[in-house]
């Protein structure tokens, strides 16, 4: 097909560049689904200093005298099958650490940081590259690119239209009202149906007021934004923009993230792989469990529902249940899921941090997969559990909600389940839920039934890319 649609994505973090937490993989995963939908897409993201190295080579295509304290400079060129544009502002990004915080905590200048960001990417909306190429639509992720729409309305008239998608509304983008005029913003702006939020500016507010068309990373999600309990604050202006407001699943990379591709292979018509890896997984973490082995892998907060985890688990580890667990967040969590690895030994492993590789061999070894956070805009972890035949357990909410089929005797009568949801998020109804799963796994038969709709259930990025293709579509018509 050939290419009609210009789109230029705006990003913080996209692989193979950069990954700190799921966004990275959409941002990545999106420009190869697209390609073959008729869409041309760029992805422009800082050139922070692990990056910088790539800029050799790159073709010289924007440049900008002065970028909040310093010139700036984007560079063009493909990486990993991407066509990237990298902002090098070494007086912004060139700094030791990660790309929103540092040794001591987060960077002061986020702000002008990733404002920054949102400025270039509206000047290319308007202006173009030297190449030729300039965008039609501005695709801007999460409250790091939130301005840009802000700055291409406020800018004049424009035949450019923007997309703000939201990953994860927790995460806003304030700042101080004394830093509109340096941000660049227009001071009439400043009121609450515009700019102002709660005494001061938040970059993903503004682009929540200024964008064409508002999208989430799962249906399910687009509705609760707008509900007081998971808008945070937010939810009425999403509410007032309604008829603009739409929710598109997430997928996964199918190529990256298959059980054919793991070191014991397997598929759903032939399971003798998982057996290996299950063995091989309990060796890596000295486990000897009788009963389901559930992995988890998360960052350890609140949110993801892991401090739920000491109160259930030890009647599922009596059931004959054991647990591997992979991640890194709150060190009293952290703590807390040692103290488990104490206890129980022989049935409950622990690795803070993480490592893709392993992370692999949980998938493709582990029997369930845990997700029992209190809210998820779409997650990504479920989806690889479906991919692998482990079977997810997932808390009742957003892409959670909208990616898992639940044990019942309906979905069973209709060979439809592919896991286990509960609701409400609390320690009484997920270990619920870890008893239906026991009681499937005395099951053989059922439970295989189920491992191989998992497997079968589409997880990747078909059915998403083409409600992306078609809502640009609309928006350049």
């Amino acid at each position: 097909m050939s290419k009609t649609v210009r789109v230029l994505s705006v990003v913080s973090e996209c692989v193979p560049l950069l990954k700190t937490g799921g966004l990275a993989d959409v941002a990545g995963a999106l420009p190869r689904a697209l390609s073959i939908k008729g869409v041309d897409m760029r992805v422009l993201m800082p050139a922070y200093r692990k990056q910088r190295w790539r800029l050799d080579g790159m073709k010289v295509l924007f440049h900008e005298g002065d970028l909040f304290g310093g010139p700036a400079t984007v560079y063009g060129g493909v990486v990993g099958g991407i066509e990237f544009l990298l902002l090098d502002a070494a007086h912004l990004y060139d700094r030791e650490g990660g790309p929103y915080s540092g040794p001591w905590g987060e960077w002061e200048d986020n702000p002008q940081r990733f404002a920054a960001l949102s400025w270039v990417a509206a000047r290319i909306a308007r202006e173009g590259l030297s190449d030729g190429w300039r965008p039609q639509i501005l695709h801007c992720h999460d409250w790091q690119a939130g301005f840009a729409p802000a700055y291409l309305k406020w800018g004049g008239p424009t035949d450019v239209k923007s997309v703000i998608t939201i990953h994860n509304i927790a995460f806003q983008g304030w700042a101080k009202a004394e830093l509109l005029q340096e941000l660049r913003l227009p001071s009439h702006e400043f009121h609450v149906q515009s700019l102002e939020y709660y005494g001061g500016l938040s970059s993903l507010k503004a682009a929540l007021v200024t964008a064409d068309r508002i999208t989430t990373v799962s249906p399910n999600y687009a509705i609760e934004l707008m509900r007081p309990e998971y808008g945070m604050g937010l939810q009425g202006i999403l509410a007032e923009r309604a008829d603009v407001v739409s929710g598109i699943l997430n997928g996964v990379d199918t190529q990256v993230w298959s059980p054919e591709a793991e070191e014991h292979a397997y598929s759903f018509d032939n399971l003798r792989g998982k057996i290996e890896n299950r063995a091989t997984l309990c060796a890596a973490f000295d486990l000897e469990v009788p009963g389901p082995l559930a992995i988890v892998v998360s960052r350890m907060t609140d949110q993801k529902g892991i401090d739920l985890l000491p109160e259930v688990l030890p009647e599922f580890i009596e059931a004959g249940g054991g647990v591997a667990i992979l991640g890194s967040g709150d060190p009293e969590l952290e703590n807390a899921m040692r103290a488990l690895e104490v206890r129980y030994p022989d049935r409950v492993g622990v690795r803070v941090g993480y490592d893709e590789g392993l992370s692999h061999l949980m998938f493709s070894g582990g029997d369930a997969v845990l997700v029992p956070s209190r809210f998820e805009p779409c997650g990504l972890t479920q989806m690889y559990g479906l991919r692998y035949g482990t079977l997810p357990v997932v808390a009742q909410v957003g892409g959670l909600a909208d990616s898992v089929i639940t044990v019942n005797p309906a979905s069973m009568i209709a060979g439809a389940a592919t896991g286990f949801t509960f609701s409400p998020t609390t320690a009484d109804a997920f270990a619920g839920a870890l008893r239906r799963l026991v009681q499937l796994w005395h099951e053989p038969s059922h439970w295989a039934q189920v491992q191989r709709n998992a497997m079968r259930h589409p997880v990747g990025w078909e059915a998403s890319a083409d409600e992306y293709a078609t809502l640009y579509a609309e928006l350049v018509q």
